[in-house]
Protein backbone atom coordinates (compact mmCIF):
# COMPACT_ATOMS: atom_id res chain seq x y z
CA UNK A 1 0.00 0.00 0.00
CA UNK A 2 1.08 3.72 -1.05
CA UNK A 3 0.65 5.01 2.83
CA UNK A 4 3.16 2.41 3.77
CA UNK A 5 5.70 4.26 1.45
CA UNK A 6 8.85 5.77 3.37
CA UNK A 7 7.59 4.22 6.71
CA UNK A 8 11.16 3.18 8.03
CA UNK A 9 12.33 6.45 6.58
CA UNK A 10 9.76 8.77 8.74
CA UNK A 11 10.70 6.18 11.95
CA UNK A 12 14.74 7.10 11.09
CA UNK A 13 14.58 10.94 11.44
CA UNK A 14 10.91 11.57 13.18
CA UNK A 15 9.24 14.54 14.63
CA UNK A 16 5.98 14.97 16.25
CA UNK A 17 3.41 17.25 16.24
CA UNK A 18 2.09 16.58 19.90
CA UNK A 19 5.20 15.02 21.40
CA UNK A 20 3.68 15.08 25.15
CA UNK A 21 1.40 12.51 24.41
CA UNK A 22 3.94 10.03 23.53
CA UNK A 23 4.17 9.91 27.98
CA UNK A 24 1.05 8.20 27.35
CA UNK A 25 3.52 4.94 26.19
CA UNK A 26 4.66 4.45 29.99
CA UNK A 27 0.86 3.44 30.99
CA UNK A 28 1.70 0.12 28.80
CA UNK A 29 3.77 -0.88 31.71
CA UNK A 30 0.90 -1.01 34.27
CA UNK A 31 -1.33 -3.03 31.78
CA UNK A 32 0.59 -5.39 31.44
CA UNK A 33 1.12 -6.07 35.30
CA UNK A 34 -2.21 -5.22 35.80
CA UNK A 35 -3.06 -8.71 33.07
CA UNK A 36 -0.44 -10.30 34.63
CA UNK A 37 -2.18 -9.97 37.95
CA UNK A 38 -5.89 -10.04 36.95
CA UNK A 39 -4.78 -13.92 34.76
CA UNK A 40 -2.97 -14.93 38.15
CA UNK A 41 -6.33 -14.16 40.22
CA UNK A 42 -8.31 -16.34 37.80
CA UNK A 43 -6.60 -19.18 38.20
CA UNK A 44 -8.36 -21.93 40.71
CA UNK A 45 -5.84 -23.65 42.89
CA UNK A 46 -5.97 -27.87 42.66
CA UNK A 47 -3.94 -30.05 44.79
CA UNK A 48 -2.62 -33.39 43.50
CA UNK A 49 -0.40 -35.74 44.97
CA UNK A 50 2.38 -35.80 42.39
CA UNK A 51 3.40 -33.43 39.08
CA UNK A 52 5.48 -35.98 37.10
CA UNK A 53 2.44 -36.04 34.56
CA UNK A 54 2.10 -32.51 33.79
CA UNK A 55 6.07 -32.73 33.68
CA UNK A 56 6.19 -34.86 30.57
CA UNK A 57 3.50 -33.71 28.70
CA UNK A 58 4.34 -31.83 25.44
CA UNK A 59 3.94 -28.26 24.94
CA UNK A 60 1.49 -27.42 21.72
CA UNK A 61 2.21 -24.21 19.87
CA UNK A 62 -1.41 -22.98 21.10
CA UNK A 63 0.08 -23.42 24.43
CA UNK A 64 3.23 -21.54 23.34
CA UNK A 65 1.70 -18.26 22.06
CA UNK A 66 -0.99 -18.25 25.33
CA UNK A 67 0.73 -14.93 25.62
CA UNK A 68 0.33 -13.54 21.78
CA UNK A 69 -2.85 -11.51 22.41
CA UNK A 70 -1.19 -9.47 25.17
CA UNK A 71 1.43 -8.91 22.85
CA UNK A 72 -0.55 -8.18 19.97
CA UNK A 73 -2.47 -5.86 22.58
CA UNK A 74 0.42 -3.57 23.72
CA UNK A 75 2.10 -3.13 20.61
CA UNK A 76 -1.32 -2.19 19.02
CA UNK A 77 -1.83 0.79 22.15
CA UNK A 78 2.05 1.52 21.60
CA UNK A 79 1.40 2.51 17.83
CA UNK A 80 -2.02 3.99 18.79
CA UNK A 81 -0.43 6.35 20.96
CA UNK A 82 2.47 7.03 18.18
CA UNK A 83 -0.40 8.05 15.80
CA UNK A 84 -1.77 10.51 18.46
CA UNK A 85 1.40 11.70 18.73
CA UNK A 86 0.86 12.80 15.32
CA UNK A 87 4.98 12.12 13.21
CA UNK A 88 5.78 14.30 10.58
CA UNK A 89 8.48 13.73 8.08
CA UNK A 90 10.54 16.87 6.70
CA UNK A 91 11.78 16.98 3.15
CA UNK A 92 14.46 19.46 2.91
CA UNK A 93 15.39 20.17 -0.86
CA UNK A 94 18.81 22.55 -1.13
CA UNK A 95 19.70 24.59 -4.49
CA UNK A 96 23.07 25.38 -4.49
CA UNK A 97 24.80 27.70 -6.81
CA UNK A 98 28.49 28.06 -7.07
CA UNK A 99 30.72 30.89 -8.41
CA UNK A 100 34.27 30.11 -8.76
CA UNK A 101 37.02 32.48 -8.92
CA UNK A 102 39.43 32.83 -11.29
CA UNK A 103 42.74 32.64 -10.27
CA UNK A 104 46.63 32.65 -12.42
CA UNK A 105 49.70 31.90 -11.16
CA UNK A 106 52.36 33.79 -12.44
CA UNK A 107 55.32 31.74 -11.54
CA UNK A 108 58.97 33.31 -11.62
CA UNK A 109 61.00 30.20 -13.41
CA UNK A 110 64.50 32.36 -13.59
CA UNK A 111 68.06 30.66 -12.56
CA UNK A 112 68.12 31.79 -8.78
CA UNK A 113 65.08 29.49 -8.24
CA UNK A 114 67.32 27.04 -8.07
CA UNK A 115 68.53 28.06 -5.07
CA UNK A 116 68.27 25.38 -1.83
CA UNK A 117 66.89 27.44 0.89
CA UNK A 118 63.99 25.60 0.09
CA UNK A 119 63.86 22.19 -0.43
CA UNK A 120 64.66 20.47 -2.41
CA UNK A 121 64.79 23.75 -4.47
CA UNK A 122 62.84 27.45 -4.29
CA UNK A 123 61.70 26.50 -7.82
CA UNK A 124 60.27 22.86 -6.97
CA UNK A 125 58.87 24.01 -3.32
CA UNK A 126 56.52 26.02 -4.98
CA UNK A 127 55.33 23.81 -7.64
CA UNK A 128 54.41 21.35 -5.01
CA UNK A 129 52.82 23.92 -2.86
CA UNK A 130 51.13 25.52 -5.56
CA UNK A 131 49.63 21.71 -6.45
CA UNK A 132 48.51 21.56 -2.97
CA UNK A 133 46.42 24.66 -3.24
CA UNK A 134 44.99 24.07 -6.61
CA UNK A 135 43.42 20.68 -4.53
CA UNK A 136 41.99 22.91 -1.96
CA UNK A 137 40.17 25.26 -4.98
CA UNK A 138 37.69 22.56 -6.74
CA UNK A 139 35.35 24.76 -8.25
CA UNK A 140 37.78 27.50 -9.49
CA UNK A 141 39.18 27.85 -12.79
CA UNK A 142 43.47 28.03 -12.50
CA UNK A 143 45.99 29.05 -15.30
CA UNK A 144 49.50 29.02 -15.27
CA UNK A 145 52.13 31.89 -16.30
CA UNK A 146 55.99 31.47 -16.25
CA UNK A 147 58.55 33.91 -17.02
CA UNK A 148 62.11 34.36 -16.33
CA UNK A 149 63.40 36.97 -18.70
CA UNK A 150 60.50 36.77 -20.82
CA UNK A 151 56.86 35.30 -20.40
CA UNK A 152 54.35 32.65 -21.75
CA UNK A 153 51.09 30.63 -20.79
CA UNK A 154 52.28 27.26 -19.16
CA UNK A 155 48.38 26.85 -18.64
CA UNK A 156 45.21 28.76 -19.82
CA UNK A 157 42.37 28.75 -17.60
CA UNK A 158 40.98 25.49 -16.87
CA UNK A 159 38.64 23.69 -14.48
CA UNK A 160 40.27 20.74 -15.31
CA UNK A 161 43.09 20.75 -12.38
CA UNK A 162 44.59 17.49 -13.18
CA UNK A 163 45.59 18.91 -16.12
CA UNK A 164 46.66 22.05 -14.53
CA UNK A 165 48.90 19.87 -11.80
CA UNK A 166 50.62 18.40 -15.28
CA UNK A 167 51.81 21.22 -16.79
CA UNK A 168 52.65 23.10 -13.37
CA UNK A 169 54.97 19.75 -12.50
CA UNK A 170 56.67 20.69 -15.91
CA UNK A 171 57.96 23.88 -15.46
CA UNK A 172 60.93 24.70 -16.06
CA UNK A 173 63.21 27.89 -17.52
CA UNK A 174 64.06 26.08 -20.59
CA UNK A 175 64.32 28.23 -23.72
CA UNK A 176 63.56 31.31 -21.93
CA UNK A 177 66.06 33.50 -21.64
CA UNK A 178 67.44 34.43 -17.80
CA UNK A 179 66.44 36.97 -16.15
CA UNK A 180 63.47 38.17 -14.22
CA UNK A 181 60.95 40.32 -16.31
CA UNK A 182 58.26 40.76 -13.12
CA UNK A 183 56.37 43.21 -15.44
CA UNK A 184 56.02 40.81 -18.61
CA UNK A 185 54.76 37.95 -15.85
CA UNK A 186 52.42 40.06 -14.31
CA UNK A 187 50.95 41.60 -17.97
CA UNK A 188 50.74 37.92 -19.33
CA UNK A 189 48.80 36.81 -16.30
CA UNK A 190 46.09 39.78 -16.42
CA UNK A 191 45.92 39.15 -19.95
CA UNK A 192 44.57 35.65 -19.48
CA UNK A 193 41.70 37.46 -17.05
CA UNK A 194 41.44 40.12 -19.13
CA UNK A 195 37.97 38.32 -21.00
CA UNK A 196 37.21 36.12 -17.38
CA UNK A 197 33.34 36.80 -16.74
CA UNK A 198 34.13 35.63 -12.89
CA UNK A 199 33.27 38.30 -10.50
CA UNK A 200 36.42 37.53 -8.42
CA UNK A 201 39.75 37.64 -10.68
CA UNK A 202 42.88 36.83 -8.69
CA UNK A 203 46.83 36.83 -9.85
CA UNK A 204 49.41 34.80 -7.05
CA UNK A 205 53.08 36.20 -8.45
CA UNK A 206 55.82 34.82 -7.12
CA UNK A 207 59.44 35.93 -7.39
CA UNK A 208 62.93 35.75 -5.78
CA UNK A 209 64.57 38.55 -7.60
CA UNK A 210 64.86 41.91 -8.91
CA UNK A 211 62.84 43.13 -12.21
CA UNK A 212 65.96 43.35 -14.35
CA UNK A 213 64.49 43.08 -17.84
CA UNK A 214 61.26 42.89 -20.12
CA UNK A 215 59.45 45.04 -22.21
CA UNK A 216 56.28 46.01 -19.36
CA UNK A 217 57.17 48.13 -17.16
CA UNK A 218 55.90 46.49 -13.32
CA UNK A 219 54.01 50.08 -11.94
CA UNK A 220 52.07 50.39 -15.32
CA UNK A 221 50.82 47.01 -15.42
CA UNK A 222 49.97 47.20 -11.65
CA UNK A 223 47.65 49.72 -12.73
CA UNK A 224 46.50 48.18 -15.65
CA UNK A 225 45.37 44.84 -13.00
CA UNK A 226 43.61 47.80 -10.68
CA UNK A 227 41.56 48.93 -13.87
CA UNK A 228 40.34 45.55 -14.62
CA UNK A 229 39.50 44.96 -11.18
CA UNK A 230 42.08 42.13 -10.67
CA UNK A 231 44.01 41.38 -7.29
CA UNK A 232 47.09 40.25 -7.27
CA UNK A 233 48.43 38.79 -4.27
CA UNK A 234 52.57 38.64 -4.61
CA UNK A 235 54.90 36.52 -2.64
CA UNK A 236 58.86 36.69 -2.35
CA UNK A 237 60.48 33.57 -2.45
CA UNK A 238 63.82 33.65 0.05
CA UNK A 239 65.38 35.52 2.38
CA UNK A 240 66.53 38.98 0.93
CA UNK A 241 70.13 40.00 1.45
CA UNK A 242 70.66 36.27 2.44
CA UNK A 243 73.46 34.17 0.77
CA UNK A 244 72.08 30.86 -0.09
CA UNK A 245 73.62 27.77 -1.97
CA UNK A 246 72.71 26.90 -5.86
CA UNK A 247 73.81 24.18 -7.52
CA UNK A 248 75.63 26.21 -10.78
CA UNK A 249 76.47 23.75 -13.97
CA UNK A 250 80.38 23.46 -14.33
CA UNK A 251 80.89 25.00 -11.31
CA UNK A 252 79.03 22.47 -8.62
CA UNK A 253 77.58 24.32 -5.55
CA UNK A 254 77.99 27.83 -4.85
CA UNK A 255 76.67 30.25 -2.69
CA UNK A 256 74.74 32.99 -3.74
CA UNK A 257 73.54 35.97 -2.30
CA UNK A 258 69.45 36.53 -2.73
CA UNK A 259 68.44 40.20 -3.76
CA UNK A 260 64.68 40.76 -4.15
CA UNK A 261 62.83 44.46 -4.98
CA UNK A 262 60.51 43.97 -1.84
CA UNK A 263 59.22 47.48 -2.53
CA UNK A 264 57.84 46.72 -5.87
CA UNK A 265 56.14 43.45 -4.88
CA UNK A 266 54.68 45.56 -1.92
CA UNK A 267 53.65 48.01 -4.57
CA UNK A 268 51.91 45.88 -6.46
CA UNK A 269 50.08 44.24 -3.90
CA UNK A 270 48.84 47.67 -2.45
CA UNK A 271 47.86 49.30 -5.95
CA UNK A 272 45.58 46.38 -6.86
CA UNK A 273 44.19 45.33 -3.49
CA UNK A 274 46.19 42.07 -2.96
CA UNK A 275 48.53 41.60 0.09
CA UNK A 276 52.62 40.79 0.05
CA UNK A 277 53.82 37.72 1.89
CA UNK A 278 57.22 37.02 2.37
CA UNK A 279 58.07 32.87 2.28
CA UNK A 280 61.47 32.13 3.58
CA UNK A 281 61.18 28.37 3.72
CA UNK A 282 58.65 26.10 2.45
CA UNK A 283 56.78 25.35 5.19
CA UNK A 284 55.97 29.18 5.41
CA UNK A 285 55.01 29.37 1.53
CA UNK A 286 52.07 26.42 2.55
CA UNK A 287 50.70 28.87 5.21
CA UNK A 288 50.19 31.86 2.66
CA UNK A 289 48.36 29.89 0.35
CA UNK A 290 46.43 28.77 3.27
CA UNK A 291 45.47 32.79 4.27
CA UNK A 292 44.90 32.96 0.93
CA UNK A 293 42.38 30.27 0.31
CA UNK A 294 40.88 31.69 3.27
CA UNK A 295 40.72 35.02 1.81
CA UNK A 296 39.46 34.12 -1.31
CA UNK A 297 36.16 32.19 -1.21
CA UNK A 298 33.89 30.38 -3.88
CA UNK A 299 30.74 32.25 -3.57
CA UNK A 300 27.92 29.31 -2.79
CA UNK A 301 24.69 30.43 -3.24
CA UNK A 302 22.08 27.77 -1.21
CA UNK A 303 18.67 27.65 -0.78
CA UNK A 304 16.84 25.38 1.34
CA UNK A 305 13.18 24.76 0.95
CA UNK A 306 11.70 22.54 3.78
CA UNK A 307 8.54 21.05 4.26
CA UNK A 308 6.78 19.31 6.57
CA UNK A 309 3.75 16.60 5.98
CA UNK A 310 1.82 14.52 8.74
CA UNK A 311 2.65 10.61 8.41
CA UNK A 312 -0.03 8.87 11.06
CA UNK A 313 -2.17 7.21 8.69
CA UNK A 314 0.64 4.21 8.60
CA UNK A 315 0.87 4.02 12.46
CA UNK A 316 -2.61 3.85 12.67
CA UNK A 317 -3.15 1.13 9.78
CA UNK A 318 -0.78 -0.84 12.16
CA UNK A 319 -2.40 -0.11 15.66
CA UNK A 320 -5.69 -1.34 13.86
CA UNK A 321 -4.42 -4.57 12.33
CA UNK A 322 -2.77 -5.40 15.41
CA UNK A 323 -6.49 -4.89 17.48
CA UNK A 324 -7.92 -7.08 14.30
CA UNK A 325 -5.66 -9.82 14.85
CA UNK A 326 -5.73 -10.22 18.25
CA UNK A 327 -8.98 -10.51 18.35
CA UNK A 328 -8.86 -13.01 15.70
CA UNK A 329 -6.55 -15.08 17.73
CA UNK A 330 -8.01 -14.46 20.88
CA UNK A 331 -11.52 -15.66 20.43
CA UNK A 332 -10.32 -18.67 17.73
CA UNK A 333 -7.29 -20.55 18.09
CA UNK A 334 -6.17 -19.37 21.59
CA UNK A 335 -9.77 -19.52 22.81
CA UNK A 336 -8.98 -19.63 26.74
CA UNK A 337 -13.16 -20.55 27.46
CA UNK A 338 -14.43 -22.58 24.36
Amino acid sequence: MKVFDGFFEVVRSMEFANPHLLWLLLLVVPYVVWQIWKRRKMQVPLTVTTTQPFENAPKTLRYRLRHLPLVLRCLALCFLIVALARPQSSYHKSNIKTEGIDIVIALDVSGSMQMMDFTPTRLEACKDIAAQFVDQRPNDRLGLVLYAGEAYTQCPLTIDHAAFKRLLSQAQMGPLDDGTAIGDGLGTAINRLRESKAKSKVIILLSDGVNNTGYMDPRSTAAMAKELGIKVYTISCGTNGKMSKMRIPGYGVQSVKTEIDETLLKFIAQETGGTYFVANNKTKLKQIYDEIDKMEKTIIDEEVIENKGDEFLPFLLIALFLFLFELVARYTFLRTNP
